[in-house]
């Protein structure tokens, strides 16, 4: 591994901070980063996973889905590489960072709950929630960033999380909307990104002090809005991805003076994670700030992350506006005729309910959603297909959502099949059988769909998911 260089100024600050476990922080630069993978439970089970799995794994100790993936592996080899897997493509596992598998497993969403993601991008954690939800309740997964939310919205879809909606939205306007609405809201806030030095060269690049100072005030304007979403009883996570004590532990002693309706839930410091530094606040903090996580790269297989669980008092007086029901618009005849006579040719499921068309775009809602009129929404619910002139089409959001066993006529490959690569490429399948849609199935999970007409299978894979190599 090449030698990280890392900025002189974060070099002293982290001297002062650190003392005597200093070198052995500086050390860990020296070594390559930890690559990590957590199975997407939505679509299969653990032991079903390492069943499958091509890969040599280690359990990360905090996360029952996560693990950390043999470091020897050439990344660059289609064979070898996780993100170039066709498991991968078929949404089996998600490649995230172990230490960020900590926030969601501490916040630990129960199905049937209301949950916001308040800044999502790109998805790791919010499909880690949907995971912890089991498909019940409702996900709210919102991005300020009008570029990102289209890469958040490509995870979901491709981890088959149907209970969600997409907002492209500012915390303050969610603020303004829902009132205090959510059983739990995790705020990954936007930070100067320290933790991820070892793996970025452009977060390395991009750091300066004064972007630490930047970050901080940011998080301290979304942290109030944050708090104004929670429910009174239900939590907040604040996470980061650094080391900064202005943008961790300073930022918590803030929000608990100025939000004395919050408190700080004891984490306890388990699996080589460490104890939030309170002595790092100037002045001395009143508050009881150990009871957050540090994780640290010289101490457990993951990079640099801060996790903290706020838990806002029950008789709090704040109130959840009053929102109307979401207006359901269902599909009109023409629309509905067309995309039932899809369903019930293609598909062995009960026919859906809580249909919903926006354009010519059909959607499956969440139960229970309130109205969002006047936020931006990428996508409401679960995106089903499209209502084209005298056909239904169906999305790849549908076709990996659904399992292998939801569709009458399906074709199931090999991951080491050629016809894999041929159809994540784009290409025609010659495959006879059946004329129509057909599910297209790898190691027996759906990856998307093809149609086909006289034993040629028509390329229904996205064009911008399309493999280039």
């Amino acid at each position: 591994m090449p030698r990280v260089e890392l900025p002189p100024d974060f070099l002293a600050r982290m001297q002062h901070l650190l003392g005597a476990e200093y070198s052995s922080f500086l050390a860990c630069y020296q070594e390559p980063p930890v690559a990590g993978l957590r199975v997407n439970t939505l679509k299969l089970s653990i032991e079903a996973w390492r069943a499958l799995s091509p890969y040599t794994l280690s359990p990360v100790p905090w996360c029952p889905s996560g693990f950390t993936v043999d470091p020897s592996l050439d990344q660059s080899d289609l064979s070898s590489s996780p993100g170039k897997h066709p498991f991968h493509a078929a949404g089996l596992y998600y490649l995230q960072d172990p230490s960020a598998m900590a926030a969601a497993e501490l916040l630990n969403p129960l199905p049937g709950e209301r949950v916001l993601d308040l800044a999502a991008a790109p998805g790791g954690k919010t499909t880690h929630l949907a995971a912890l939800m089991r498909g019940s309740g409702w996900l709210v997964a919102n991005e300020i960033h009008p570029q990102r939310v289209w890469d958040l919205a490509e995870n979901l879809e491709r981890c088959g999380v149907c209970n969600a909606t997409v907002l492209n939205e500012s915390p303050s306007r969610l603020m303004q909307h829902f009132g205090t609405y959510f059983d739990r809201v995790l705020l990954d806030a936007p930070c100067s990104g320290e933790g991820m030095f070892r793996k970025s060269p452009t977060a390395r690049q991009e750091w300066k002090p004064t972007l630490v100072q930047s970050c901080a005030m940011r998080q301290g304007e979304i942290l109030s809005s944050a708090a104004r979403l929670v429910r009174p009883g239900g939590t907040l996570a604040y996470t980061t991805c650094t080391f900064a004590p202005d943008e961790n532990e300073a930022q918590l002693d803030r929000f608990l003076t100025t939000h004395p309706e919050f408190s700080l839930v004891p984490l306890p410091a388990r699996n080589n994670m460490r104890p939030a530094r309170a002595d790092w606040v100037e002045p001395l903090s009143a508050h009881p700030l150990e009871g957050a996580l540090r994780l640290w790269p010289h101490h457990l297989r993951g990079e640099g992350h801060f996790v903290a669980l706020l838990h806002k008092s029950p008789s709090s007086e704040e109130q959840a506006n009053r929102l109307a029901p979401f207006k359901i618009r269902p599909p009109d005849a023409s629309a509905l005729k067309l995309f039932a006579a899809f369903w019930q040719e293609i598909l062995t499921l009960p026919f859906p309910e809580n249909l919903h068309q926006a354009g010519s775009y059909v959607y499956q809602l969440p139960r229970a959603m309130p109205a969002l009129e006047g936020l931006r929404q990428i996508h409401p619910g679960w995106w089903l297909g499209v209502i084209k002139t005298g056909r239904f089409e169906p999305s790849h959001a549908l076709a990996l959502g659904l399992s292998a066993q939801a569709a009458w006529r399906s074709i199931n490959l090999a991951p080491d099949d050629p016809a894999v690569l041929a159809y994540l490429r784009g290409n025609s399948l010659s495959i006879p059988g059946e004329t129509g849609w057909v599910l297209i199935c790898v190691g027996g999970y759906p990856i998307g769909w093809g149609k086909r007409s006289q034993g040629v299978v028509k390329n229904a894979y996205p064009h911008g998911l399309r493999w280039m190599s």
